[in-house]
């Protein structure tokens, strides 16, 4: 309509996807899948493709902001983010009996702030890299940097394995860092709200997201069912990386572990 501005452009390769379930046992349990921040579905779509082979129902939108350029990023909020999540998960439990949520990075904090505002609607969390704070020196002068500049040094593609390149900006979009680090403080805050089963995944060496963030965590959550599982051989972008079949194939093996749990403990019909 006129006086409108056009949405802004998505790259290839960054789009949003989703995959049916199976007609298997598992095609009514659906994975939410949530990529990171500068990043874009492209990070998740090897999982999501290998969950759907394994017959589960699979989404993974694309947060307002990423996958068009690191200027629209600049214009949007955490607020915006989390809805989008939200929206996501609505959509995929209104066709499956349940649903777990699976994030990398800020995906993995988005995740779990959906576990603390939703805490009988998630299923379970599976996180990778997740993000709750940063120890980086450069940090501590973000507030001035947003101020006088809108961009700064990139942190995509922190990938092992050679060859491989993670689809995401080109620079660090200043003003959007400062709506993940206030995001960061809400879930930080409120990690005793999360009582889902979780199991995170998290790289031994990482440029990106401290290794501290799982130990935080999954030591502030009230869940009593936690797991945890060193990569060896990836940095940040695991699921891109060196062990991202072991995390394919152990995320499959988790949710169904947890499917059959969950329905052992549901009484017959007519007993409840």
């Amino acid at each position: 309509m006129p006086g409108q501005t056009p949405a802004p452009e998505v790259m290839a390769g960054a789009e949003a996807f989703e995959f049916p379930g199976g007609n298997g046992p598992d095609g009514r349990t659906g994975v939410l899948l949530v990529h990171g921040f500068t990043g874009n579905p492209m990070s998740m779509r090897p999982w999501g493709e290998h969950l759907a082979a394994e017959g589960f129902a699979v989404s993974c939108p694309l947060l307002p902001g990423h996958g068009t350029s690191w200027q629209d990023c600049n214009t949007t909020t955490h607020d915006q983010w989390t809805a989008t999540v939200e929206r996501a998960f609505d959509a995929l439990a209104a066709r499956c009996d349940r649903v777990f949520v699976a994030g990398l990075s800020m995906g993995g904090t988005l995740a779990t702030r959906l576990a603390q505002v939703r805490p009988a609607d998630v299923a379970g969390l599976l996180l990778v890299n997740p993000a709750l704070l940063t120890q980086r020196l450069d940090a501590k002068l973000l507030p001035l940097l947003a101020r006088i500049t809108p961009k700064w040094a990139p942190i995509a593609s922190d990938i092992k394995k050679p060859g491989v390149t993670e689809l995401a900006y080109p620079k660090l979009p200043t003003r959007a860092m400062m709506q993940l680090r206030g995001l960061w403080a809400l879930t930080r805050a409120e990690l005793g709200r999360v009582t889902t089963p979780v199991i995170v995944f998290h790289s031994a060496e990482d440029h990106v997201v401290e290794p501290v963030n799982s130990t935080i965590l999954l030591a502030g959550v009230a869940s009593t069912d936690t797991e945890e599982v060193v990569l060896e051989n990836s940095y940040h972008v695991a699921t891109l990386d060196n062990d991202a079949p072991l995390i394919f194939a152990r995320s499959a093996e988790w949710i169904r572990a947890h499917v059959r749990a969950d329905e052992a403990d549901t009484p017959p019909a007519g007993r409840r």
